[in-house]
């Protein structure tokens, strides 16, 4: 968590308060942010002591306002480069946030983040770093009842469980029914509208029944009108990425919607090109000889097997295959570059670097196939940044149906 606290603010004492709870920092940012509301997850004990530790009362609550209203907005989303807006024309939530690519949708469409919830700590240092705010973590822990009224609710909820790349568990495997964590918050909460995202394998899943019972559970149970889901290319949106994922949107009844239609495509044409570094990347990007090699036996011996496994060098006028975590998603992604001038490595490798100019894309370049702008923060290492972008939403596709659904509520 950031240390830009103003130093009459007993943070230390507040800290104290709140224990190991594990969403501790998450808490502390809400009350500072906003001491009027009591945060999610602080019982009314610790709010009211927490309340006294900032030199007021629930009844005198209106003093801080004055002394602290400096604080409340500019301390935490001054220094970031995605604040929120200032007279937003509605709000939302974003569950299941990762990175944060939901919200950089719809803020860039005026929205407000009232609540943000995440359990993968190196991602909630990215989104930080970017939004200034600190996600929740397991949102299974939260009472949907104390999370803040919002007019949308956003939800990239859990892939592994209806991937088609992994196992098939669908709602047998635990992360599965984390969709049921998505349903009893529209319960509690019902706001006008919700998108959920998810792999293009939930489709067929058990033969079409695992999104069924979404469908059913969304429809039926919770009454609200549900478009049948569509399944959206990011390739077709502005960005060189082959990106198949099936998007869900809702309305409550209420609002008398009986009709959606989701955006067409772009006519903009991307490729690579559009993407690439624009110099020279470090050597560390650079296959090595011997790996290459590996790789070329690999995809060899799936050839002579009648498999299109293995290795792709994407040409810069080539559209990347879909960034993933795990597996062969970085070796799917490989691209050609001549420029490097230094070949001495800066990392333990077998044999020598490639001469051939075959390299991995970089970090900077999986956040531009998903949309993000060159301004968003990458602030871990590597590692790290190619599984929170491989995990993301990619922005234009959901930007382009969060904006469908914003019309349409006439917000």
């Amino acid at each position: 968590m950031s240390s830009y606290y103003k130093s009459d603010i007993p943070i230390d004492e507040l800290k104290n308060l709140l224990g190991d709870d594990p969403d501790a920092d998450a808490i502390l940012r809400r009350l500072l942010v906003n001491p009027f509301q009591k945060p999610p997850m602080l019982s009314p004990s610790k709010y009211k002591k927490a309340l006294e530790k900032l030199n007021c009362s629930e009844d005198s609550i209106s003093s801080l306002r004055e002394d602290y209203a400096p604080l409340l907005f500019d301390e935490f989303y001054k220094n970031v480069p995605f604040p929120k807006p200032k007279g937003a024309k509605f709000s939302f939530i974003d569950l299941f946030a990762g990175i944060g690519g939901f919200r950089m949708a719809f803020q860039n469409l005026g929205g407000e983040c009232l609540f943000c919830s995440e359990w993968d700590t190196q991602a909630k240092k990215t989104y930080e770093a970017n939004f200034g705010d600190v996600p929740y973590g397991d949102i299974t822990r939260i009472k949907a009842k104390e999370i803040p009224n919002h007019d949308i609710l956003c939800a990239g909820f859990p892939c592994q469980a209806f991937s088609i790349a992994g196992k098939r568990g669908g709602f047998e495997d635990t992360r599965g029914t984390l969709f049921f964590d998505v349903a009893r918050i529209i319960k509690e909460k019902k706001p006008k509208a919700f998108f959920l995202e998810n792999v293009k394998g939930l489709m067929n899943h058990r033969s079409g029944e695992t999104l069924k019972t979404i469908l059913n559970t969304l429809r039926n149970d919770l009454n609200y009108y549900v478009p049948d889901p569509q399944v959206m290319n990011a390739k077709k949106f502005g960005v060189p990425q082959n990106r198949e994922r099936i998007f869900i949107v809702g309305f409550r009844k209420d609002l008398k919607i009986n009709d959606f239609q989701y955006p067409k495509p772009s006519s903009k044409s991307v490729s690579f090109a559009d993407v690439k570094e624009e110099s020279e990347v470090s050597v560390k990007y650079y296959m090595s000889t011997q790996y290459l090699q590996t790789l070329r036996n690999h995809k060899e011996r799936h050839a002579k097997k009648g498999n299109g496994f293995g290795y792709e060098i994407i040409p810069d006028t080539g559209t990347a295959n879909a960034i993933v975590v795990g597996g062969m998603g970085r070796e799917r992604n490989l691209v050609y570059d001549h420029r490097l001038t230094n070949f001495v490595p800066v990392t333990k490798i077998k044999g020598e670097v490639n001469r051939e100019g075959i390299r991995r894309m970089t970090p900077r370049e999986w956040a531009r196939l998903q949309g993000f702008p060159d301004s968003f923060v990458i602030p871990v290492a590597d590692a790290s940044a190619y599984k929170q972008f491989g995990n993301s939403v990619a922005v234009p596709a959901i930007q382009a149906t969060a904006k469908k659904i914003v019309q349409k509520m006439y917000i």
